[in-house]
């Protein structure tokens, strides 16, 4: 990573002051990106710079303008939701990448971390419910924003083939199966997803949830962002077994604060494409390109396996059901 670039950027962006030179610092994130504290004279700020290759064993490529997208995602949630992104503070589309307020962890706490330490609030599950279904529902069936935001050539490569296809590829007896949820997916275009709402891009704020890392971003299914993020909570529970339980009381408050604040289209319909779409998505955390990291057994591969085919090969249309599904699973571990 070369501080000079981010420097020049800062540069550009009209954020650094004339022989400031100040500290970098590089922070955790996904495997996207490379993302940097900078201490400025007036605080810091987070600076994001997007990778053309993802660090993740796989060959997974990316168009590096998804920054640009990111940037204009937020800037439409802030719209809607103002508390639940940063404030970006500038761009710089020649090095692809954008300044954005920093916020610390003291006060915005990772989702992800709380969940793996036994911090497990129903109330914020319902709340990223809420915020995820109030910016599909102002987006949806908006024309120049399905104009801005026709980002197949990102989300198809991004999202997914690494999921699907590349799941498809290592599960032959399900590849009819997941090649037709590719297929409903991108051809349903509806209001405009963030398509990576998973608890590690989530910040539990004091006034709400905040989200990042929105490089996907896509006019698309909004049925692909609950599924996706409804997919970490049942993947926690093979995390951390002792909190099954939790993890499964926030499924549903998430779920039912979604579902509850749909009004672009049939509730019934959404939530059938999200049930069928989450066990293709949950098997593709454990065989696709982007495996879960804390999911490192063949053990409990399987009990995931086994799960997403069975749903697969005889899919339900309410998101209950995929819970039940996966509850009657949990309980023959304990045998």
């Amino acid at each position: 990573m070369r501080n000079d670039l981010f420097l020049t950027a800062l540069a550009r962006m009209g954020l650094l002051q004339p022989a400031e030179h100040p500290a970098i610092t590089p922070l955790t994130g996904g495997v996207s990106s490379d993302i940097v504290r900078v201490d400025l004279a007036s605080g810091p700020i987070c600076v994001k710079r997007a990778l053309p290759k993802l660090k993740v064993e796989a060959d997974w490529q990316a168009p590096v303008e998804r920054n640009r997208y990111e940037v204009q995602w937020m800037q439409v949630a802030a719209g809607i939701v103002p508390a639940a992104v940063p404030r970006i503070l500038g761009e710089d589309r020649q090095t692809g990448m954008f300044a954005m307020q920093f916020l610390d962890s003291a006060t915005y706490p990772v989702w992800k971390a709380q969940l793996r330490d036994g911090e497990i609030s129903a109330d914020t599950a319902r709340d990223v419910g809420r915020c995820v279904a109030a910016i599909h529902a102002r987006t949806a069936g908006d024309t120049a924003v399905a104009h801005a935001f026709a980002t197949d050539h990102i989300f198809f490569p991004i999202r997914l083939e690494p999921y699907l296809a590349a799941t498809a590829d290592r599960n032959p007896g399900c590849a009819e199966r997941l090649h037709r949820l590719m297929r409903v997916t991108g051809a349903t275009r509806k209001a405009l997803i963030h398509g990576d709402i998973s608890p590690k891009n989530i910040l539990a704020g004091p006034d709400g949830p905040v989200f990042l890392d929105a490089e996907c971003a896509w006019y698309g299914d909004p049925a692909f962002d609950l599924a996706f993020c409804l997919n970490h909570l049942l993947l926690k529970c093979v995390w951390r077994p002792r909190w099954q339980a939790r993890y499964l009381v926030c499924f549903d408050a998430l779920a039912q604060a979604y579902l509850a604040a749909v009004t672009w289209e049939s509730r019934i319909d959404i939530e059938a494409r999200a049930a069928h779409l989450l066990p293709g998505l949950f098997l593709g955390r454990v065989d696709g390109k982007s495996p879960v990291e804390y999911i490192n057994s063949e053990v409990e591969r399987d009990r995931v396996r086994r799960v997403a085919r069975s749903l697969l090969a005889a899919p339900v249309d309410k998101l209950s059901d995929v819970r039940t599904v996966w509850q009657r699973e949990i309980a023959t571990w304990k045998k």
